[in-house]
């Protein structure tokens, strides 16, 4: 007989709210609401940098903060499951700071009925994750919610990172001359919870790429690649991370379609579900904005780690239109990379 939970207390849920968002929550909707509802609430001087963390100074020491939570649905897809998301996406974010992931503290938000046999589950993810991306889970919460109000499991993380380098990595930091870099293959992740999903069969299994950054963005900064910003290519995929980086430096980014890695099955399951591979989910993945004069040894570098191995130089920054993304196909046509106004795959993280 299986062991579930129970609530112990019933929870208040507030309903007059007179405000919907739509289902996802991405794209350009949800920049708009972080310009228009949370930056004018909120706004301070590190809010306003717009980056996958904050880097705050306590005691002379620079750490790198970072909050995320994780709604994905189903739980477990072919490699990985809601507790490696929770560990990697939050090391991810310090690691595009330039930070050593260090801490983190996890909430887990349990709805009444769910089996203990998957929290366990999860939670040996956690530990194994946390293990490998050498980061120590310190502090954290429990909540239960009554059944229908919590689809199973959902996570919320913080994490805290040190800076061992001196370096300042942020978008407003890309100027018009900086080359960009891919580390490997696009849409994995996505395509592997829209196979679970869908059911979708091909010969071979699509795995997330699910994977700690920091190994090579350590290995970038110890060869002294001047790295002027990162950015992992979650929710909105290559084509958001982009437009947000150019926005915020008022840049435009070009890149070059054929030189973005994507595998065939994903390529395959894009195009029976309708999907751009540039715009679909990474959790192993990130995008460099280097200095020129260090692309060779950047390329090298990223080569030499296994989360490296494909990584490829994709297009190049300039001071045309600021915010501009465009994307050249295989025939030389270049089209506008934009924001898509929502997300194309909701519950994917």
């Amino acid at each position: 007989m299986k062991t579930s939970i129970t609530p112990n207390c019933p929870l208040p849920f507030s309903n007059h709210s007179n405000v919907l968002l739509a289902h996802g929550g991405g794209g350009r909707l949800m920049n708009e609401l972080i310009e228009k509802l949370f930056l004018p609430a909120f706004r301070n001087r590190l809010l306003d940098q717009r980056h996958d963390g904050a880097v705050i100074e306590v005691g002379g020491q620079r750490l790198a903060f970072t909050t995320d939570s994780y709604v994905v649905q189903p739980l477990f897809f072919p490699g990985g499951d809601i507790g490696t998301l929770a560990i990697n996406g939050t090391v991810n974010d310090l690691a595009m700071c330039g930070a050593r992931p260090k801490w983190m503290s996890a909430g887990f938000i349990i709805e009444e009925g769910l089996a203990m046999e998957t929290l366990a589950r999860v939670v040996r993810s956690m530990e194994q994750a946390a293990a490998v991306a050498g980061v120590h889970l310190v502090t954290g919460d429990t909540k239960v919610v009554d059944k229908g109000k919590g689809d199973g499991l959902f996570i919320n993380t913080a994490g805290l990172g040190v800076l061992e380098h001196n370096v300042v990595i942020a978008p407003s930091r890309v100027v018009a001359g900086d080359v960009v870099l891919l580390s490997g293959d696009v849409g994995r992740h996505g395509m592997a919870i829209m196979s679970v999903r869908e059911g979708l069969q091909f010969e071979s299994v699509i795995e997330s790429d699910c994977a700690p950054l920091v190994g090579p963005v350590m290995a970038l900064l110890d060869a002294g690649v001047e790295v002027h910003c990162l950015r992992d290519l979650t929710r909105g995929g290559l084509a958001s991370a982009l437009n947000e980086i150019a926005g915020v430096a008022r840049v435009q980014v070009d890149i070059d379609e054929s030189a973005v890695p994507v595998r065939d099955d994903v390529r395959g399951a894009c195009e029976i579900l309708g999907l751009d591979p540039l715009y679909v989910a990474n959790e192993g993945r990130l995008v460099a904005f280097i200095s020129p004069r260090d692309l060779p040894l950047a390329l090298d570098v990223l080569h030499a780690h296994p989360l490296g191995e494909g990584a490829t130089f994709i297009g190049t920054v300039g001071a045309g239109t600021p915010g501009l993304v465009t994307v050249k196909n295989g025939l030389g046509v270049a089209r506008v990379l934009d924001l898509l106004s929502g997300e194309q795959l909701p519950r994917i993280c």
